[in-house]
């Protein structure tokens, strides 16, 4: 949602002009990352200027860390705002996919430019033209995320950035 957008935007630049601030942690609420952009408002008039590739690209340019705890699922525009993160953690039961190509979209933040980065062509291709749903353990063996944890994501997100 816009609120979303704005929200990550007006905290993204937040933390990255406070000293104080050492890292970043995103995560999402009761128990789920993100299931991306409610295609409702795709008809709606102009967004306002926010979108959601620029916010990625904010993410993925921020000089601190920024780690995703991904629990649930992310899946289309909320896998994507983890893939600009620098660092992924997953919950063991989380899945990851781009499903938007099963209703005639690809994905608009750049996921397919930065997934295959992170996981190789033919993986990424796999995901992109299928819109196949991964969980978290597949995730890991392709590198999609640098972590699989069972107790609290948004814990473990937080020890990996301060470790960082």
């Amino acid at each position: 949602s816009l609120t979303v957008l704005q929200a990550l935007e007006d905290g993204l630049k937040k933390a990255d002009a406070d000293p104080s601030v050492k890292a970043v942690m995103i995560c999402g609420e009761n128990g789920k990352f993100s299931a991306g952009a409610d295609i409702r408002g795709f008809s709606s008039p102009k967004r306002h200027g926010i979108a959601l590739g620029p916010i990625v690209s904010l993410i993925e340019r921020s000089e601190k860390p920024v780690v995703a705890a991904i629990e649930g699922i992310a899946l289309g525009g909320g896998l994507e705002i983890a893939l600009g993160c620098h660092y992924r953690i997953a919950h063991v039961k989380a899945w990851m996919g781009l499903p938007e190509v099963t209703i005639g979209l690809l994905p608009g933040a750049e996921g397919t430019q930065r997934l295959p980065r992170l996981i190789g062509v033919p993986a990424a291709l796999d995901m992109i033209t299928t819109g196949r749903h991964i969980p978290a353990t597949e995730a890991l063996k392709l590198g999609l995320v640098d972590e699989v944890v069972e107790e609290n994501t948004v814990e473990a997100a937080i020890h990996l950035a301060n470790k960082v």
